[in-house]
């Protein structure tokens, strides 16, 4: 019978040893990946200026500083918006598409109305497609810059002055602007 104690005995000290073991590499993948979410907006963002994916655009104004008009080429900007849930308002673009040359200003208007019986502050946040379109699409004045209140019932055009930079890579033909609004009421009070 001793025997078999110190068979017991060595397998639950066996058995206590492969849970510790257990623990510990369970609590090392919980702080890997805590470590990795915490990292994981500036490895994204490392990753979208390498690869030129997200298109994000710049959210201060640019000067216009082109080096000439590239009237032999012609680009198609296309305008999306879209409303984030839970802003009831109308958002447009005044015209759905403009053709521009590289290097050309050109001033387009958007439409925003606040179908709401209250206040809201709105704020526009805009992207490119494709991403690495963005680099080359140069906003010199944009309602985006600002937070935009509207009264209830109220309407508003806003303006977005922009070139495309001559620099463009020939093979993009057409890019897409697109807004996403937010009410950022409580956030602007």
């Amino acid at each position: 019978m001793s025997s078999d104690t110190n068979s017991a005995k060595s397998n639950k000290n066996n058995t206590l040893a492969n849970n510790n073991t257990t623990v510990k590499k369970l609590l090392l993948v919980v702080l890997a990946m805590f470590g990795f979410g915490f990292l994981l907006v500036p490895l994204y963002d490392v990753f979208c200026d390498i690869t030129g994916l997200n298109g994000k655009t710049s959210n201060t104004a640019a000067s216009y500083n082109t080096t000439g008009i590239d009237s032999s080429r012609t680009v198609k900007v296309q305008f999306i918006t879209r409303n984030a849930k839970g802003i009831p308002w109308q958002f447009e673009p005044v015209i759905n598409e403009i053709n521009v040359h590289p290097g050309e200003m050109k001033v387009v208007s958007f439409y925003a109305k606040n179908n709401a019986s209250y206040d809201i502050t709105g704020q526009a946040v805009p992207s490119v497609s494709p991403g690495l379109a963005a680099n080359y699409f140069h906003k010199i004045e944009c309602f985006c810059f600002t937070q935009q209140p509207l009264t209830a019932g109220s309407d508003v055009e806003m303006g977005l002055q922009f070139y495309v930079d001559i620099e463009l890579p020939s093979d993009i033909n057409t890019l897409t602007l697109s807004y996403t609004l937010y009410d950022i009421s409580e956030k602007s009070s």
